[in-house]
């Protein structure tokens, strides 16, 4: 596992990195660096000086929430600008996730995050994957895990109510979603969250397997 960056720490070295300069352009909740560097190509030369920005949000955690004995998935639904702003349906499809806060770890951070998005405890984790998730311009990089719940009761439409933190003014719906169906819209695209998709395209490979895992139990 890959402990946490603190946000705005110096960059780590790298054989043929020179930085040339390291200005903090924004200093808010998550730093904004311009970096002007030099890196050795592949073809054994120096690059010119290159400029980055360099988005610091750090390390992060996600969960997909899989209950075995119904075979569903409990996924949340909540509007985010930045979709919008790209030209999606803003309102997205999603597993419980979050940043670590500093000194936490991966685990407590999913824990935390699927009690306060989805009102659940995970009784078993299982590693997926880390993902860095805009690697073009933002250090955030997320921890994705699968862990074992109890589906909730919902209605007709899979709806279980509506959950968030009311200091960070959040609006989430919790929903159960069939796991085929959950896999199908992954797989035909429909999930443009990438760590959803991941997750789901994850479990679509390893859900017997998942199954058989998580038979007796924790």
């Amino acid at each position: 596992m890959v402990p946490p960056m603190p946000k705005s720490s110096p960059l780590p070295p790298w054989p043929g990195l020179t930085v040339e300069s390291d200005e903090t352009v924004w200093n808010g909740r998550f730093p904004l660096q311009r970096i002007k560097f030099r890196h050795r190509r592949f073809d054994g030369d120096t690059s010119p000086v290159r400029t980055w920005e360099l988005w610091r949000r750090g390390r992060a955690a996600a969960l997909l929430p899989y209950d075995p004995v119904a075979d569903v998935v409990v996924l949340i639904e909540q509007f985010r600008l930045p979709a919008l702003a790209a030209g999606v349906d803003p309102v997205m499809v999603e597993v419980p996730a979050g940043l670590c806060d500093p000194g936490e770890d991966v685990a407590t951070t999913l824990v935390r995050e699927t009690q306060e998005e989805l009102g659940l405890t995970p009784r078993r984790i299982l590693p997926i994957s880390d993902i860095l998730l805009s690697p073009g311009g933002c250090d955030e990089f997320c921890a994705l895990h699968a862990g074992e719940v109890t589906a909730p009761p919902c209605d007709a439409e899979g709806i279980v109510g509506r959950t968030g933190l009311a200091s960070e003014a959040e609006d989430i719906q919790v929903r159960i979603w069939p796991a085929d169906r959950a896999i199908e819209a992954a797989l035909a695209g429909q999930m443009p969250n990438a760590v959803t998709a991941i997750a789901l395209l994850w479990l679509a490979a390893k859900r017997e397997t998942l199954r058989t895992l998580w038979k007796d139990p924790a």
